[in-house]
């Protein structure tokens, strides 16, 4: 496995980045510590997390950043992995927030809970449309400079709003998203594959993809309704149980009875053979499933396999 290189920083990676989504969800603490140990014991290094991981949960929010910060003090590590966290969702201020107030505020919060005096990858969870983009690069820059923050990224953002960032980095020097976080997957293709894509490519834009696995449907763990249950995430694969899901389905099926694989290192694979995509977030619950993960970056599908996946969940 070769590593890879975050848009234009000095981070490089593996291309597999942990989510830490359900560290204090669906996971305790002292597992998310001994997956946490498998995942960098297996010379992974990049962890994916958020202020408000598990807001929906909790009400609170930052129990993910408090066990990655509580697991990187014990086992004083903090130099040996990249953290990135996120901030802008609503954590009790009632809206989206990328506001420069709020982003100087929020930081402290998450370097408090994270226990550490910088964050490597600092990303703009959601687009907040009423704040203008070069005050949110303002902020950025102030923290880059204070030595808080070492690069910048952005999630969920539209075409245009990536564009007006990226031309407003370069009109007043401010600096710039080197990654872009969006839904992105076999069946979530649309959003990300019709303009965000060629931005990315063009402007050498790292992507670490979210829903790598689409909540769990593309591991061919929900096939009915009655699979729904299996877990507490099963309410967000619903929305793939149609006809479009279960071809793609079907193809996966296919592929991995022919490569000897799951449908999950398939659908990982997939991603991180395509164009602009440097990492995707996957999060695991157990080492059954993390193991699945770290082995989809050992497989290699050539281009008449890559094709027929991309005929089955094809969108246009």
């Amino acid at each position: 496995m070769q590593k890879r290189t975050l848009g234009n920083t000095d981070i490089t990676t593996l291309p597999l980045a942990f989510g830490g989504n359900v560290f204090g969800w669906t996971i305790n603490e002292k597992t998310s510590f001994e997956l946490l140990d498998s995942f960098v014991a297996a010379g992974f290094t990049f962890i994916d997390t958020a202020d408000v991981y598990s807001r929906w949960a909790s009400g609170v929010g930052g129990e993910s950043e408090t066990i990655i910060g509580n697991w990187m003090k014990l086992r004083k590590n903090r130099n040996k992995v990249t953290i990135a966290t996120k901030v802008g969702m609503d954590m009790g201020q009632g809206k989206i927030d990328i506001s420069k107030k709020y982003i100087l505020k929020a930081v402290d919060d998450s370097l408090k809970r994270l226990q550490t005096d910088h964050i490597d990858l600092y990303q703009s969870h959601k687009d907040d449309e009423t704040t203008p983009v070069e005050e949110t690069l303002d902020a950025y820059a102030q923290l880059i400079k204070e030595g808080k923050v070492r690069w910048i990224g952005a999630s969920n953002f539209s075409p245009a709003r990536l564009k007006d960032s990226l031309a407003a980095s370069k009109k007043y020097n401010l600096p710039r998203y080197e990654t872009l976080q969006p839904i992105y997957n076999l069946y979530n293709r649309e959003e990300f594959e019709k303009e965000l894509q060629e931005i990315c490519v063009e402007n050498n834009i790292g992507v670490i993809n979210y829903y790598a696995l689409a909540a769990g449907f593309l591991t061919g763990k929900y096939r009915s309704e009655n699979d729904i249950s299996k877990s507490v995430r099963g309410a967000g694969a619903h929305r793939y149980m149609n006809e479009r899901g279960f071809k793609i389905l079907k193809a996966m099926d296919e592929v991995a009875a022919e490569k000897k694989t799951s449908l999950a290192a398939i659908s990982v694979a997939w991603l991180i053979a395509q164009p602009g995509v440097t990492a995707p977030i996957a999060s695991a619950t157990n080492h059954e499933q993390l193991q699945i993960i770290l082995k989809a970056t050992e497989l290699s599908l050539d281009s008449t396999t890559l094709a027929f996946l991309n005929l089955a969940s094809v969108w246009k």
